[in-house]
């Protein structure tokens, strides 16, 4: 049964990949991967506008990377350094609107079988939710030290009786035996967490960095922070970014980290030790201005892709 299908409308692929939803056969470097449900609180998100991300990505490729081949300027040469890359585009997790939870379960299937391939996992929300499954199917990486951009905490136990949506998965998140050390950088205004929250979190020894520790300090501080040689995982929520860069997203909020700063972070750790995948979430396209949101998720990969290729992650003496 499959577990993908293949997207309908716009540039079929993103960053011009190649199509692969046979993920049994699948053979890559690097396999994009479309989650566009989350775990709903409410009937009304079952289908919310974070749904449509993955499509919006797409449509932005060439808004994104203008054409493969041109030099890019934020990696000092072409996306892929004119090395043998083979980057495939698996389509997007199937819902099934009489199983509600089904979705999550073949996201999970789907990271296992393209980490048994030996690709590394771009993942393309879908509302915040989507980590958790994505997280678990990574028990095989550890022990995976999780980086977080996000404007919010998300350690909620539950919502609404929900405890997998897009308030809680870094709460769940550190349920996780192989995951480890935990960074939660760009935090700023309000969200879901209240008292009871942050002190969990801080319980657990998650590092908590405020957006504005970000901006006085500089991001290579909180890179210094972070323990070299260790295995990432990498997750952004569109909505702790500035929102002149990132205005479609469900909570915008002044205060947000810089495109410079999450570049210096994203070539930071692929410098400094494994990232093992990443995802990008909580863009609503709907509320987006001229694809900006979406160029800018988009540039964030584009930044990982471009770092790790040059880094060795995809020679065959390292793969």
């Amino acid at each position: 049964m499959s577990l993908t299908t293949a997207p309908k409308t716009g540039h079929a692929t993103f960053l011009y990949s190649e199509l692969a939803t046979d993920l049994d056969h699948l053979q890559a470097d690097i396999a994009f991967l479309g989650i566009p449900y989350g775990d709903a609180y409410s009937f009304a998100e079952i289908v919310n506008d974070q749904t449509n991300m993955p499509a919006a990505m797409r449509r932005a490729t060439d808004r994104i990377v203008r054409s493969i081949e041109r030099y890019d300027f934020d990696l000092g040469g072409p996306l892929y350094d004119g090395r043998p890359i083979r980057t495939v585009d698996c389509g997007d997790i199937i819902g099934d609107f009489r199983d509600l939870t089904a979705h999550y379960v073949k996201a999970e299937a789907a990271i296992r079988k393209i980490r048994a391939a030996g690709a590394m996992p771009i993942v393309l929300g879908g509302d915040h939710g989507v980590p958790i499954p994505v997280l678990r199917a990574l028990d095989g990486d550890g022990p995976i030290t999780l980086i977080q951009i996000d404007q919010h905490l998300d350690w909620r136990q539950e919502v609404n009786g929900v405890t997998t949506g897009y308030s809680s998965p870094i709460r769940r998140a550190s349920e996780m035996a192989h995951v480890g050390e935990i960074f939660q950088i760009g935090l700023h205004g309000t969200g879901s967490a209240r008292i009871e929250e942050v002190e969990a979190a801080r319980a657990y020894g998650a590092q908590l960095v405020t957006s504005y520790e970000v901006h006085e300090r500089g991001m290579q501080a909180v890179l210094d922070r972070i323990p070299a040689g260790g295995r990432y995982y990498l997750t952004i929520d569109l909505d702790g970014i500035d929102p002149a860069i990132a205005p479609g997203v469900a909570g915008p909020c002044p205060g947000g980290l810089t495109f410079p700063q999450v570049r210096t972070l994203i070539h930071g750790l692929v410098g400094k030790g494994r990232v093992v995948g990443m995802d990008v979430v909580e863009i609503t396209p709907r509320s987006d201005v001229n694809q900006i949101t979406c160029i800018t998720a988009g540039r964030f990969v584009v930044n990982m892709i471009g770092a790790a290729v040059r880094a060795g992650y995809f020679d065959k003496a390292t793969s």
